[in-house]
């Protein structure tokens, strides 16, 4: 077993976690855990950029899955009104003002089981009008099959995102509708169709840390790590059966920011739902954890966010800038060798120079 006590280069990208390995991370002292989280993650990536994502839920509530703390979910009542597929023309306007607050990532979540065959022509449009404003594209629909899968790929989609949330052990204490393996076959569909993949997870759910360390186990074995590890934290919704847990230690959910981004170095590890509950002094520490990646405005879905406008002072009181989409782009096209990304100084007249940067302290 590595000497999990050390800070070693990360420069070589793992995919075999032992669970005794992600135990031993776990059980390091905070502040070791941290400063190993921060030292991987300055090897990749610029330390005070922020990747900003915009949530756009283009069909929402009736979803025939239980889930157990999704408020669009059929089996409950939660009070959430029930909407169709937005059309074609309004999910662009949505995109164009989220671009227009800052986001570089524009993501289309629609409450399916999986997308069907009447509907597929819309999404295509949606994906392709996106795009076209120089947003990345996300979409989140429910399982995947191949040629749906290869449908949004020809159309140009860059993300989908469908999380495992928990590990395999504790998922029929979530979920009876689908399959652990469901969501890994949708991964796979996607990786082969030639996406890239956003998938991650929920802490908070009445899991134990040996189930926080199969779900990052699961995720950072993959052949190829996902681009992108949304970690959430459980927003409890009257009417869900999820709606009485007890709170979550937030330690333990830094922890978990940590140790995924320990894991999968080159990923970004999106700190996502439930950040209206986390104070700043949390949502700060999760940066420093290595978090570096938000989603941005004021609904998640079906859940708050916090304001657009407090996010920004947030970053300039920390010194943070969203990242520029030129950073996304001279990373995905980094050589595969396993050598990290070199990042512009904040203040480097190439950076201010970069038509396309937006500077949250304005």
């Amino acid at each position: 077993m590595s000497n999990v006590h050390a800070t070693p280069s990360m420069a070589v990208l793992r995919h075999d976690w032992s669970r005794v390995e992600v135990a031993a991370l776990f059980d390091l002292p905070f502040n070791d855990l941290l400063f190993q989280a921060q030292s991987v993650h300055r090897e990749h990536f610029n330390p005070n950029h922020v990747q900003v994502s915009t949530l756009c839920s283009i069909k929402t509530g009736a979803c025939p899955e239980d889930c157990k703390y999704c408020p669009q979910s059929a089996h409950y009542d939660t009070g959430l009104e029930r909407e169709k597929l937005m059309q074609v023309e309004k999910v662009i306007e949505e995109a164009k003002a989220a671009k227009a607050s800052g986001a570089t990532r524009f993501c289309m979540g629609a409450a399916w089981r999986s997308p069907n065959h009447k509907n597929m022509p819309y999404v295509v449009e949606m994906v392709k009008g996106v795009k076209s404003l120089g947003l990345e594209t996300c979409m989140t629909l429910g399982m995947l099959d191949e040629q749906q899968s290869e449908t949004l790929a020809d159309a140009g989609l860059d993300y989908y995102n469908h999380n495992l949330d928990t590990s395999p052990e504790y998922y029929g204490e979530i979920i009876t509708t689908r399959t652990y393996q469901d969501r890994l076959d949708t991964l796979g569909n996607v990786r082969n169709a030639g996406m890239k993949v956003c998938s991650g997870g929920i802490v908070g759910m009445g899991e134990g840390e040996t189930d926080r360390a199969g779900l990052l186990i699961q995720l950072a074995n993959m052949p190829v790590h996902p681009e992108s590890v949304p970690i959430n934290m459980l927003v409890k919704v009257e009417g869900t059966p999820f709606e009485a847990l007890d709170d979550l230690d937030p330690f333990d959910f830094i922890r978990t920011i940590a140790i995924a981004r320990i894991m999968m170095p080159k990923s970004h590890v999106r700190l996502s739902a439930g950040r209206e509950d986390m104070n700043e002094q949390m949502q700060a520490m999760a940066f420093f954890a290595g978090a570096n990646s938000i989603f941005y405005g004021e609904k998640l879905l079906t859940t708050p966010n916090p304001e657009a406008n407090k996010d920004m002072q947030l970053f300039k009181r920390l010194g943070i800038e969203p990242e520029p989409y030129d950073d996304v782009e001279s990373r995905r096209n980094a050589s595969a060798d396993g050598s990290g990304v070199q990042y512009i100084e904040p203040n480097s007249a190439a950076q201010q120079n970069n038509s396309q940067f937006y500077n949250a302290a304005s």
